[in-house]
């Protein structure tokens, strides 16, 4: 029990307490209040410094450090993010984004950026000028021009539409574009001084199709992730479309059924083993760089029994970019992948032969080629067939709420950066395959012959009538073409612009194609048909071949040093860029980089004979052409070749030294002309170029035709012709002295000369009036 006084003063007490605590709390929170807020301020001073340190990290981090240094690549974490800072600067910010996507920008209306140097410099507080510098700095050499003044080259920005992939495609909404970002100044011509500067891939900024509903529009033509592998499901998806909608189209290059030979071999990935190649089966096969490696996984004469038994392919001894094709062929679902390096047996000569004459059946019945455009040898990986065997390269920027990348090299540019393009043997493999999948650094395309698909753009369709996509636009060149001369030509063209390893692989390299334009023109038996490379039934045009401007005049070597077995009338007896070009190359004060094909309105010789392997000399069955009609005032001055067979003494040069193999021997005109040089000097680079050819017979000289010819070393002052073929041209003749008329132009052949046997030295044109004025002497020639 509790006293009473006790108790009264308790009472009091807690009678008391409520005001005594009310004015106790009163003050406390008067305090924690200003103790509280002091607390946020600095908690909010620590934030803004913690994310401007964040923002700057990640910044740094995820571009290139210092300015123009694009050689630092950055980590896997780094490159695979989304920056999300909002900021920009004053010049993006005054930009509507949304509109810009929604209506685009006309190419007349293009938004100026400012200059390249501010751009750069604006990256850590823009987040588009951080997206365009991103793209420079990765790929314009800019440490080529560091100290150059940037701020001299202006950018600026349109859009494009992407296309349309599904009906109705007139629509407005069903439109997508793409940002272009271009050069619009170049003060003091930075661009053409420093070519670093325009090798990059075109800087295209595209949406995500997360935000395409934004706009009302469907995610087609949109950006997509890139992951860190390939989705197979979605290569499924591609084959699938090609298979169900493509038809006849991306069917083989022979337009009819074809299957292989009992003597290939394919590997069938679920046994480890070689086998002989299934009657009817499916089969993938592969094209990549062999990179000067080898001799420890190729299949031989001593290990070739051992690999025909389970297991007998040692996935330890083989290289990556083989296992990765492999297992590619495993996730797809596939069994059987034809590789040259375990399926020919390399030791072994006749079996190299025999396999080599049917690599256009191999290319051309394959389900699907494989290509390792992103290695540069064997040992490389297939960029995202693996976990951690590719660096994401997908930058991704949040700009006014929309999410936005720079695409990568469209499939054109990516090939053109590759070492695989660089390579003779790989040319055949890609242009007969009907369906090919690209693995590259930054993604996977893949191309039929109607479609082109790849991992960061929603393009999958069913191909409908005129729908187009953008992604079209970067096809390769097609093969074969409507025609087989045209075919033929444009082959050469790409082939030779590639580069051996081994210079006697020229011709077997392209065995493959002349095969296949055999089978698919009925053109005959292909080692009757192509000699050399060359196509014979079209020789008339076949001889008309010009050295890439750019190659230097040098024939090709055998690997003992020996010189080459190849005739001087063959391209493939040269190395280097080999282009058919018609006669409007002769037009020009210098060399240039023309697209029309040679054209014969006559054929003058008839018939060609060849020189076999055995040594006999043998008629050649060539097509005759003869388009011209000449008037009665034309037919004074007309060209009349000289025809007939050959008596069988005609044909042999000396009855004591047999003619080699590969000589052509044809009656034609020959005449002798002087050579001038002509006055637009070619760039240093030009290994050859355009010369005057000039009479001799009159008094001044005159011009009377033109000759590509090379420039080292020095040619004499005149050269002997012999004539070829009749064309056209009403732009090639001086009117002061000769008429130009249908027909008027001789294609001749300048030659050198040496006991009798003759050497292709270069081609041209001379005016026929010219020509029958010099009084050319009829010869039996001998071209070796």
């Amino acid at each position: 029990m509790i006293p009473p006084v006790i108790h009264e003063g308790l009472k009091a007490q807690l009678t008391d307490a409520p005001q005594t605590l009310r004015q106790v709390s009163n003050h406390g929170l008067v305090f924690v209040g200003i103790i509280g807020g002091a607390a946020l301020v600095i908690c909010a001073f620590w934030l803004s410094v913690i994310r401007t340190c964040k923002l700057k990290t990640n910044i740094a981090s995820s571009e290139s450090a210092p300015l123009l240094n694009p050689d630092q690549p950055p980590t896997h974490s780094q490159m695979d993010h989304t920056v999300t800072s909002t900021l920009l600067c004053p010049i993006c910010a005054n930009l509507d984004f949304h509109k810009i996507f929604l209506d685009g920008i006309l190419p007349k209306e293009e938004i100026p950026l400012g200059s390249l140097l501010s751009i750069l410099e604006k990256s850590y507080q823009c987040s588009f000028c951080r997206l365009i510098s991103f793209h420079v700095r990765r790929t314009w050499k800019l440490d080529e021009v560091s100290r150059v003044d940037l701020s001299g080259l202006g950018l600026g920005v349109y859009s494009k539409n992407c296309g349309c992939i599904r009906k109705p495609f007139y629509q407005p909404e069903f439109r997508c574009y793409r940002l272009h970002v271009i050069k619009t100044k170049d003060i003091g011509g930075l661009w053409k001084k420093h070519l670093a500067l325009g090798e990059g891939s075109p800087l295209t900024i595209h949406l995500l199709q997360e935000d395409a509903f934004k706009f009302g529009r469907p995610t087609d033509l949109h950006g997509r992730r890139v992951k860190n592998t390939v989705d197979i499901g979605l290569v499924r998806k591609w084959i699938s479309l090609c298979q169900e909608n493509h038809g006849d189209k991306c069917g083989n290059v022979w337009k009819m059924y074809r299957k292989l030979p009992g003597f290939v071999r394919v590997v069938d990935v679920v046994s480890m083993a070689l086998v002989p190649v299934p009657s009817g089966c499916r089969y993938l096969t592969l094209s990549y760089v062999w990179g000067g490696i080898g001799a420890e996984y190729w299949t031989t004469k001593g290990n070739i029994a051992e690999r025909f038994t389970p297991g007998g392919l040692n996935a330890l001894n083989l290289p990556e970019t083989i296992t990765d094709s492999i297992l590619f062929v495993r996730q797809l679902g596939e069994r059987y992948l034809w590789i040259d390096a375990l399926c020919i047996i390399q030791d072994d000569l006749l079996d190299k032969s025999i396999q080599l004459r049917a690599m256009d059946l191999v290319y051309g019945l394959s389900h699907l080629t494989i290509v390792a455009a992103g290695a540069m040898t064997a040992r490389d990986p297939l960029p995202g067939c693996r976990p951690r065997t590719r660096t994401l390269q997908q930058h991704i920027e949040v700009v006014q709420g929309l999410h936005l990348y720079v695409a990568p090299p469209r499939l054109g540019e990516a090939l053109a950066q590759s070492t695989w393009n660089t390579r003779c043997w790989t040319y055949q493999e890609s242009a007969l395959s009907c369906r090919r999948i690209y693995f590259t650094g930054p993604q996977v395309y893949f191309e039929c012959k109607c479609d082109i698909f790849c991992e960061d753009i929603v393009a999958e369709s069913k191909c409908l009538p005129l729908s187009h996509s953008f992604l079209q636009s970067s096809f390769g060149e097609p093969f074969p073409y409507l025609q087989s001369v045209s075919s033929y030509m444009g082959a050469v063209d790409r082939y030779t612009r590639r580069n051996l390893t081994v210079e006697s692989d020229v011709v077997d390299a392209f065995t493959g194609v002349t095969n296949a334009l055999a089978m698919a023109f009925e053109l005959g038996n292909p080692d009757r048909t192509f000699q050399y490379g060359m196509m014979l039934p079209d020789m008339h045009l076949a001889l008309l071949w010009q050295h890439d401007p750019q190659t230097p005049r040098a024939r090709r070597l055998l690997p003992d040093g020996g010189s080459s077995p190849w005739p001087s009338w063959a391209w493939a007896a040269w190395r280097g860029g080999v282009i058919y070009r018609g006669v409007d190359v002769y037009l020009r004060t210098r060399m240039g980089n023309l697209s029309s094909a040679p054209s014969v309105d006559e054929t003058l010789v008839d018939p060609w004979y060849i020189v076999d392997d055995s040594g006999d000399t043998v008629q050649l069955a060539v097509h005759q052409v003869s388009w011209v009609v000449l008037r009665a005032n034309e037919e004074e001055h007309a060209y009349s070749a000289p025809r007939g067979i050959l008596d069988p003494t005609e044909l042999t040069l000396d009855v004591h030294r047999p003619l080699e193999s590969g000589t052509l021997v044809f009656r034609t005109t020959c005449s002798h002309f002087r050579i001038s040089r002509r006055g637009g000097e070619e760039p240093s680079a030009y290994a050859h170029g355009l010369f005057d050819i000039l009479s001799i017979s009159s008094f001044p000289t005159i011009w009377v035709g033109t000759a590509v010819l090379p420039l080292e070393p020095a040619l004499p002052s005149s050269l002997d012709f012999i004539v070829l073929s009749r064309t056209s041209s009403r732009s090639v003749y001086d009117e002061g002295n000769l008429m130009g008329y249908d027909g008027c132009l001789l294609h001749v052949m300048a030659v050198s000369q040496d006991e009798g046997l003759m050497e292709r030295v270069g081609l041209g044109v001379i005016h026929e009036a010219a020509w029958v004025v010099s009084r050319p002497e009829k010869k039996v020639v001998f071209l070796r």
